[in-house]
């Protein structure tokens, strides 16, 4: 036992110097959903789900974006392992060209997706609403693949601090221009959901620019030459990064809009349903940037292992962030429990009898969502190690059985055949989340074992 001890408390001192500031960074970014779901409800009904809506649509069309220019972070971390200095700087510029690649249809996609809201049963005032949000908010996808290529890259050489800097200031000056574009302040019109969409583009094109910034004129950055030139397009290693990055961009895009589906099924339910669920998703949603950050910080560690081909201390990686997940999002589920009311008043006002119907619905999927927090945060790291060891393909898979097979069938059962309605609907995504997490887990298992 003393032979790991030393060794397992430099992981854990090495583990949190990324996982505190990167789950930071993540707690601060959500903090901009959190204020936008604030204003909604104090805009009403119709627009908190409208808004819940078009910006569950709007994450999930950015993390499949995203998702794919992410392969920079354990392609360049097990580079940082290896001491390749100059494949460093080759996959950021050839993530750069990716973003472009994947930003571009992207817009196109969400430009067109307003139709599609009717179809799927929504109203003709939510559909109007959402409309409006997405044609503005769209702009800001190019920006945010960019600003995730430079993250990726920082991140992967161990330097998360001006990350949270970047994200915690980007933050504030978002949710201050969706408080002035959004209600009107300062002489300014009141946009409503466009100016909280474009008080986000703005925000991302200047975090975008900030980052890039710090990395031309920080001096331990400068001498990898991440943006001193820009390379013309390299199809090998383009074709190496979309081969990791395209499955992660699929489960992103898979998670998200296995949560697109349910939301959309709320809102067959009503307006009152569509809102109360609203509500706790952005609970859900805040919280769940903790085992976020973690599983990034779990990736640049197990890629830098990998890199290294230390297989001990690959794993030691792994076990300080399952640990550090479960212990933290036993905390938020004992919360979730003992104040809901405290937490759902924190949208619409809990005393207003008109929001009556909201909180009856929302409280019960409250309770519903602290049962399976830890397995939810568990599920996210194992992937982050998964992805840091390069496998992302049969995870993939193991999504669209999990989400998609099983807890859209155990959804649609419980919420529509057997009539429990909301409740029914996250029953299923929450039996869903158990199988999503025991089948990573039985994969990590698998590669650790092969690895030994």
């Amino acid at each position: 036992m003393t032979v790991y001890t030393p060794a397992l408390r430099t992981e854990a001192r090495e583990f949190f110097k990324l996982a505190v500031p990167l789950t930071s960074a993540q707690l601060a970014q959500s903090a901009t959903g959190f204020a936008d779901t604030i204003m909604m409800g104090r805009m009403g009904a119709d627009v908190l789900a409208a808004g819940g809506l078009a910006s569950l649509i709007y994450f999930s069309v950015m993390l499949s974006a995203n998702g794919v220019v992410m392969a920079v972070s354990p392609l360049v971390a097990e580079a940082y392992g290896a001491g390749q200095r100059q494949l460093i700087a080759r996959l950021t510029h050839q993530g750069m060209w990716l973003a472009l690649l994947v930003a571009a249809p992207a817009m196109v996609v969400m430009a067109g997706l307003e139709p599609w809201l009717l179809y799927s049963g929504q109203t003709p005032d939510v559909t109007a609403l959402a409309g409006t949000y997405l044609h503005t908010i769209l702009w800001s996808l190019l920006p945010a693949a960019g600003f995730t290529v430079l993250r990726s890259t920082v991140a992967a050489l161990s330097q998360a601090r001006p990350i949270m800097v970047t994200i915690v200031v980007g933050t504030g000056c978002n949710i201050l221009g969706n408080y002035l574009l959004g209600f009107g302040k300062l002489g300014l019109p009141a946009l409503g959901l466009r100016g909280l969409a474009l008080a986000t583009v703005f925000t991302w094109w200047g975090m975008f620019l900030a980052l890039a910034l710090y990395v031309l004129r920080q001096p331990r950055l400068g001498r990898y030459g991440l943006l001193q030139r820009l390379e013309r397009p390299h199809c090998k290693t383009l074709g190496r990064l979309a081969w990791v990055g395209l499955p992660i961009g699929a489960f992103s895009g898979l998670e998200t809009g296995f949560f697109m589906v349910i939301m959309l099924w709320m809102g067959r339910l009503g307006t009152d349903a569509l809102a109360a669920h609203q509500v706790v998703l952005q609970t859900v949603v805040v919280v769940f940037m903790i085992p976020l950050g973690i599983s990034l910080a779990t990736t640049v560690r197990v890629g830098q292992w990998l890199g290294r081909r230390n297989w001990a201390g690959l794993r030691r990686a792994t076990g300080v962030s399952l640990a550090a997940t479960t212990l933290a999002m036993a905390v938020c589920s004992a919360l979730y429990l003992l104040f809901p009311r405290q937490i759902i008043a924190l949208y619409p006002d809990v005393n207003d009898p008109a929001n009556g119907d909201i909180v009856a619905l929302a409280m019960p999927l409250l309770a519903i969502a602290a049962a399976t927090q830890i397995l939810d945060g568990l599920q996210k790291v194992i992937y982050g190690a998964l992805q840091g060891l390069q496998d992302t393909r049969i995870p993939t898979l193991l999504n669209v059985a999990g989400f998609w097979g099983v807890g859209l069938s155990v959804s649609y059962s419980l919420g529509f055949i057997l009539e429990l309605g909301s409740r029914g609907l996250w029953i299923g995504q929450s039996v869903a989340i158990v199988v999503v997490t025991l089948l990573f887990g039985g994969r990590l298992c698998q590669r650790l074992i092969h690895r030994s």
